[in-house]
């Protein structure tokens, strides 16, 4: 891919305000979820439905709850409904991973949703960053049909594993996609483009606001400060890549 090649920018929100702003932004494509700060679980059937009544296509996270990727029978059960909701309301896509205790893709859980999806489009998400091996991983990940991989090249940040987000580009071979995102700002998106040769880019889109109730605070109902989609900061993001 050249440096003139048309990026898309997938912004993930967790709220309908956050939606409606990716949007105003410019936003090519939204990742719906709920609870972003402890990476996204899924979203609300309302929110899913809000979202697939918008012009811009949502792919919707499929994850039932914080902590591993390690799932049991009965989530992956909830998984399933999940999706079914998703379908049902009409997004496009949703999002997913599953893990083995030592860190690898579970094949098994996977197979299972993918076969559940059907033909909505499939993301799988940074489950990812926590395989032992990376070219196992993606290998799996083409022969289950996955669209793209979301990953920060194993690291905390996009920019930080960028060597390793390298790597997986050239493993992929154009088969699938490598969505670079985390920590994905106009501070560090230089360190990944052009370098890497990427036709998609994942990112909050958000900037840092504090909570103005302190009693809200105080009772447990909001935390100091939260990230809140910025339509500044995504129509920024999206005119760097112009």
């Amino acid at each position: 891919m050249s440096e003139n090649t048309t990026m898309l920018l997938e912004i993930c929100v967790d709220d309908i305000s956050g939606l409606k702003t990716a949007i105003a932004g410019g936003a090519d494509r939204i990742e719906l979820c709920s609870a972003l700060s402890i990476g996204g679980l899924t979203p609300s059937a309302g929110l899913i439905a809000a979202a697939a009544e918008l012009p811009v296509p949502s792919y919707a996270m499929i994850r039932p709850r914080a902590g591993s990727f390690i799932y049991s029978a009965d989530e992956l059960d909830v998984m399933k409904r999940d999706i079914d909701a998703c379908r049902d309301a009409g997004l496009p896509g949703v999002v997913f991973g599953a893990s083995l205790p030592d860190g690898r893709l579970d094949f098994d859980t996977l197979s299972a949703l993918v076969e559940h999806s059907g033909s909505l489009g499939k993301t799988l998400h940074r489950a990812f960053d926590l395989v032992p091996d990376i070219a196992e991983a993606i290998e799996m990940a083409v022969s289950l049909g996955f669209e793209r991989i979301l990953t920060s090249g194993g690291a905390k940040t996009g920019a930080e594993g960028v060597a390793v987000l390298e790597q997986a580009i050239t493993l992929a071979a154009s088969r699938l996609s490598i969505m670079p995102g985390a920590g994905v700002s106009l501070a560090t998106v230089g360190q990944l483009w052009p370098r890497l040769p990427i036709s998609e880019i994942h990112s909050s889109g958000a900037v840092t606001v504090t909570e103005s109730d302190e009693r809200l605070v105080d009772l447990g109902f909001s935390t100091p400060s939260a990230r809140h989609t910025d339509a500044a900061t995504v129509k920024a993001l999206k005119a760097y890549f112009a």
